[in-house]
């Protein structure tokens, strides 16, 4: 026995006794709770991979014909940019769960952050991606497994949209079966990955080591072409032609619903970063470095690099398998989108649709979404290289909405309200700054796609529009507020000869006893909820139209002519935020200084302190608390 098959064998034997041991136990993917069956965060993992793992079989030749040798060193740099992204995303799983918005990834993060017309805009654009995932890759796994046939195009035709419906059918059957299926093709994936990572490496000579080396420094040169600026548009292309090699990350944030915790979020971008993000830039490595004409095999390049290093029956086990992940790319698409329809529907009252089965899934939504990937498919004849271009700018877009929401969200709220996971807000920047500028190389290079990413857009933008108009949840919230003459009506039943008013932000639960020279005044955003009142004195007003400031202006303003023969002494809270991780202390502080020239006669304090303010009687628990 050859070292190379010893090699291999005890390798395999590893995994298998690894996925034995994880599997030994019950509830490793899945467990039942609170009366419904919940994902591990493996599961989660291993349902997002299987959609990853899709891009090993294309990636490499896509990115080779772009950008040539340098594919070799900017696959690898792009698994770790965008591996390291996903901290990012499991920062705002957190920010969700502490909003009580479970899954829905994108659309709930930018709803939450910038309202229903953006978050309508990540929701045409992730649902682009996921229609392309489905078609494409139903189309993709067909061809891939029939091409050692000679098959007529109606029944190719016909086995894409069998493949279809049989996926919708295994989501039907409900999450827990859904998982195992996926994990047991996972355990396959894994044994011939090892395979042929293992035959690859010792496969190696001087002649692909070589061509390692020309490609980095082929990779220096073209980024030293002497300004900067070329530099950076010479380092976005690359990037841009590879980053959807790493395409299906955000569908573990899209599936937050189907875990307990935003900690199983974490994990699993953990083990995507371990497995997925180490094996596409390596199998790229080996593969571009190899003795191929890639011009000749740009559609089964993996395939022939498996016949290459192990062999004709090999290269067959591996086009088997990619046509196993490609269809369960497919169910990564109907996982993923039906958490995303679901989060739309339950958020404007569209309750027919998320009614689930006995097995608690959400069938409706899978065979609506089963019917409208079938019929795209008739449309375009099983042909989707239109619509392929659509793909990477539906991704960078929902990438740049992500990074945009989550530097604005930190810009007013800080790190304060949410203590447990955060990331620094300069890396955040440049990140959103890099997809941004992805973004416009793709939509300046791809006209069509970019028109056709626009066009869909633009048609859920105006039906979301209406939608949001007649059955915002926002309205409800508003309605549970309070109005700025309530606080004037309350301060008017006091006869003392000064009045006190005093600002909490929403997260805020110290309060006084109720006072009647004493108000509360909490401004709160309709889409993440009122708050609770905490005390007779504590009125929650909307904010609505008008910023934070001009909305306490006009109070301010109200006040002042209420009350022309009151002492008013206004008290603002200080954040605790530092400077350097809020930005928005900057701006607040600027349109603070600018109160007391606009009301000389108020009295302003701030403060960071927990004191009772002057005037104020000692503290005690508020009305029904102990």
């Amino acid at each position: 026995m050859s070292i190379k098959i010893a090699l291999i064998i005890a390798i395999n034997l590893v995994l298998v006794a690894l996925f034995y041991f994880l599997l030994r136990k019950p509830g490793r993917l899945s467990y039942y709770q609170n009366g419904r069956w919940w994902l591990t965060w493996m599961s989660v993992a291993v349902i997002t991979l299987m959609d990853e793992l899709t891009s090993v079989f294309y990636a490499p030749a896509e990115a080779y014909r772009f950008i040539g040798a340098s594919a070799i060193i900017f696959i690898a740099f792009t698994a770790i940019f965008v591996h390291y992204m996903t901290t990012r995303l499991v920062e705002i799983a957190e920010i969700l769960e502490h909003h009580g918005l479970i899954g829905g990834g994108v659309y709930s993060f930018s709803y939450l952050v910038l309202g229903p017309l953006v978050s309508f805009v990540a929701v045409a654009s992730i649902m682009v991606d996921y229609i392309l995932t489905a078609c494409i890759s139903a189309v993709s796994a067909v061809l891939n497994a029939t091409s050692f046939f000679h098959l007529p195009h109606h029944v190719i035709l016909l086995l894409v949209l069998g493949t279809i419906w049989v996926i919708a059918g295994l989501n039907i059957l409900g999450i827990k079966e859904n998982a195992r299926v996926t994990f047991a093709i996972f355990i396959a994936a894994a044994l011939i990955f090892a395979t042929l990572i293992v035959s690859g490496i010792l496969n190696l000579d001087a002649a692909a080591i070589g061509k390692i080396k020309d490609a980095a420094r082929k990779t220096a040169s073209d980024l030293h072409p002497g300004s900067i600026f070329q530099t950076y548009h010479i380092f976005i292309a690359h990037i841009a032609f590879c980053i959807l090699a790493y395409s299906g990350v955000e569908s573990v944030l899209q599936t937050a619903g189907l875990v307990r915790s935003w900690r199983e979020i974490g994990k699993s971008y953990i083990f995507l970063a371990c497995t997925v993000g180490l094996v596409t830039p390596i199998v790229a490595t080996l593969v571009l470095s190899a003795p191929i004409d890639f011009h000749k095999h740009e559609g089964d390049l993996i395939p022939h690099y498996a016949t290459l290093v192990n062999g004709l029956g090999f290269g067959v086990a591996v086009a088997v398998l990619a046509s196993l992940t490609l269809i369960m790319a497919v169910n990564t698409a109907f996982v993923a989108s039906s958490e995303l329809i679901e989060r739309v529907a339950h958020r404007y009252g569209f309750h027919w649709i998320t009614a689930t089965n006995r097995r608690q899934s959400l069938y409706r939504i899978h065979i609506a979404n089963a019917a409208f990937f079938s019929i795209i498919i008739l449309i375009t004849s099983g042909r989707q290289e239109t619509l392929a271009d659509m793909y990477a700018l539906g991704l960078l877009a929902s990438f740049c909405i992500n990074m945009g929401s989550l530097i604005i969200y930190r810009y007013f709220m800080g790190t304060k309200e949410v203590i447990h996971f955060y990331t620094s807000r300069l890396v955040t920047l440049i990140m959103w700054i890099i997809f941004v500028s992805c973004f416009i190389f793709l939509a300046i290079m791809k006209v069509h796609g970019t028109m056709l990413w626009a066009g869909v857009t633009g048609l859920v933008l105006v039906a979301g529009f209406l939608v949001a108009q007649r059955r915002a949840p926002e309205k409800k919230e508003i309605e549970k507020g309070d109005h700025e003459m309530q606080v004037i009506l309350y301060l008017a039943q006091s006869s003392s000869p000064d009045l006190q008013l005093i600002f909490r932000r929403s997260y805020e639960t110290a309060m006084h006893a109720a006072a009647d020279n004493v108000a509360y005044v909490t401004f709160y955003s309709p889409r993440a909820g009122i708050p609770p009142k905490l005390a007779p004195n504590h009125f929650r007003i909307p904010l609505t139209k008008f910023s934070l400031y001009h909305r306490l202006v006009g109070l301010l303003r109200v006040m002042e002519y209420e009350f022309p023969d009151r002492k008013i002494v206004v008290h603002l809270g200080w954040p605790l935020s530092s400077w350097l991780d809020r930005f928005a202390i900057g701006v607040m502080v600027f349109n603070m200084m600018r109160l007391p020239r606009l009301f000389p006669h108020f009295q302003f304090i701030m403060s960071y302190t927990e004191h009772t303010p002057a005037g104020i009687p000692a503290p005690s628990p508020p009305s029904g608390q102990t």
